[in-house]
């Protein structure tokens, strides 16, 4: 989804545009290959290191979530002003340490029976197959179909975020999560995120010139990661249920 600071300005801004960006997401795309390449270079080092230095790999996450933060905004800000050259290299660092977090999760994925290998193959499919038809469903939405698709995605992830936040306040403070929540959560993130992808091929046109391609590269990458993530946690809650 669109990586803009408020969401709801963005589609105040959209609201009413013509395309400013027709090609910003054709010249993203190699882009956004690329950052999902070294994410996976990320995850395989990040299960490395849980297998052979289990002790470092919580403190490494901390480390790495940190860096993330900052270099999401900074890089953000760099791509926005079309200096791609500079917000090239942070991207990068930015899809490997993306790549470290997300280990932990296949991690759990692999070692959860009915997932494994064939889980993770399952949802990086599940992505493919969403970003296809997302291309020719977004592409070809009406001015009035398009906002309002939107404005739902949107707030159905603000729900979603204050959601998962209860969840992970119950979990700190050791009240039991049942697992059909758990499924409910991953069920809801895949639909969100299934539509986020919609949105995005409607949004980034008209929000991103087409040298700001970076930019509209790490609102694609945002979206279909978390797309691959949810729809991991759903396999795995339902994989887990009788547990």
């Amino acid at each position: 989804m669109s990586n803009t600071s408020n969401f709801r300005n963005a589609i105040r801004d959209v609201k009413g545009q013509s395309l400013i960006g027709p090609n910003v997401i054709a010249n993203a795309l190699p882009y956004l290959g690329g950052g999902l390449v070294l994410t996976a270079v990320g995850t395989y080092g990040g299960l490395g290191v849980i297998q052979s230095y289990p002790n470092l790999f919580f403190p490494f996450l901390i480390a790495a979530l940190i860096i993330e933060f900052v270099l999401f905004f900074v890089a953000c800000n760099v791509a926005e002003q079309g200096n791609n050259d500079t917000a090239l290299p942070l991207l990068a660092l930015y899809s490997l340490l993306f790549g470290y977090t997300l280990s932990g999760v296949v991690f759990v994925a692999l070692g959860t029976q009915g997932v494994g290998l064939e889980g993770i193959a399952v949802a990086a499919g599940g992505c493919g197959i969403v970003f296809m038809a997302a291309r020719s469903i977004g592409s070809n939405l009406s001015e009035q179909d398009g906002m309002a698709l939107t404005k739902t995605i949107s707030l159905g992830v603000i729900s979603l975020l204050v959601v998962m936040i209860g969840q992970v306040l119950f979990a700190l403070f050791g009240v039991y999560t049942p697992t059909w929540l758990d499924i409910a959560i991953s069920g809801l993130g895949v639909f969100l995120f299934a539509g986020a992808a919609v949105v995005d091929f409607y949004i980034l046109p008209r929000t991103y010139r087409n040298d700001q391609y970076l930019s509209a590269a790490l609102s694609m990458y945002l979206t279909y990661i978390n797309l691959f993530i949810f729809i991991l946690r759903l396999l795995i809650s339902i994989n887990s249920r009788d547990d």
